[in-house]
This record gives C-alpha cells, sequence and structure tokens, in this order.
C-alpha cells in the first residue's frame, strides 16, 4: 500500500488534435520511488505506438528501436518544437547555434521529433517551454532506446522548461552550445 503511494502517472495530448493536424499522441509517464520507470506514447492517426519499461527496452509497435550511430554534430539531423518557444524566452541564440552545428535541422514538433530521435530518424532533438507531462515518458523512450536525455544543464529535472535529447554520442557537444 505504501509503495503505491509513491507511484505518478502522467497524461498528455497535444495542441495538434484541436487543430486537426495528424501529429499527435497521448503520452503516458510513470514515475515509482522518485524514477520514471516507464513510457508510453500513441499516435492515434497513424496508429504509431512508442513503449518502454525501464531495463527492457524501447519499442515501436512490436519492433525494438535504437537511436541512430551519428558521431559528428555537423553530420546531425536536429529536431524541435517550435522557434516561438525559445524567441520569448529568450534563449534563441542558443536554439540558433545549435542549428549552425548540425547539419539540418527540422521542426517535426514535441512528441514527434522525440519518437523520431528513439527510432534513429534524427539524432538529436531540443525543446524549451516543456512540462513534465509532455516529457515525463519520452524520457524512458529515449533512454531505453540508447539515448540520454537531460536539461540543459545535463540534470534530471523533468521539472525544468528545457531539455535536450539525443543518441548519447552528440550529447555533450549540444550541451556545450546550449550552455553558451
Amino acid at each position: 500500500e505504501a509503495e503505491r503511494a509513491t507511484a505518478k502517472s502522467y497524461f498528455d495530448g497535444t495542441r495538434s488534435f484541436v487543430r486537426n493536424i495528424p501529429h499527435w499522441a497521448t503520452l503516458v509517464g510513470l514515475e515509482y520511488k522518485g524514477e520514471m520507470i516507464a513510457g508510453v506514447s500513441y499516435a492515434p492517426a497513424d496508429n504509431r505506438l512508442f513503449r518502454a519499461l525501464r531495463g527492457d527496452g524501447a519499442f515501436k509497435n512490436d519492433r525494438r528501436v535504437h537511436v541512430s550511430d551519428v558521431s559528428r554534430l555537423d553530420q546531425a539531423l536536429a529536431s524541435y518544437s517550435g522557434y516561438q518557444f525559445f524567441q520569448k524566452a529568450g534563449k534563441e541564440g542558443q536554439f540558433l547555434n545549435v542549428l549552425r552545428g548540425v547539419d539540418r535541422a527540422r521542426g517535426f514538433g514535441d512528441y514527434y521529433g522525440f519518437t523520431l530521435l528513439a527510432q534513429g530518424s534524427v539524432d538529436l532533438m531540443v525543446d524549451y517551454g516543456v512540462h513534465v507531462w509532455d516529457i515525463a515518458g519520452l524520457k524512458v523512450i529515449v533512454e531505453e532506446a540508447g539515448g540520454r536525455f537531460t536539461d540543459w544543464d545535463g540534470g534530471a529535472d523533468l521539472e525544468r522548461p528545457d531539455c535536450v535529447a539525443t543518441n548519447g554520442r552528440l550529447h555533450d557537444a549540444a550541451l556545450a552550445i546550449l550552455r553558451a
């Protein structure tokens, strides 16, 4: 009974649903004893389910997924949610420096960028203006796919508005740019 009281769940849908854009998902994250242990991202428009359980790997539908092998920032494909979030927060300089450092960048959106990272389609996802319910489950999916997911200082604080996820190989380089 006491252990059950320490579990938290986070749920979210997105604004895309309201605007009839088919790139939206229901996100679920499960925290147990202060650690995110499970994540689910379900996109009903194309029946795409990402799921991960700490220590068990990450899956897209029934297929295991892994992050990319790209090891140089100048060869990376980056994703982001929206420029206006960085601009409103006065973080556009850091954001633009990330874009200048990569080969290509696409604004694939929030959950979608993180799932593309987990399946190895993009190498870096940078976001600002997030809430815990936006990223709690995605953190587990990215990490179980072999990636890294932190705030811009390299910490694990999901309550902060900033986060970056990478294939792991690019993480330190991305953090150096974001901290500058």
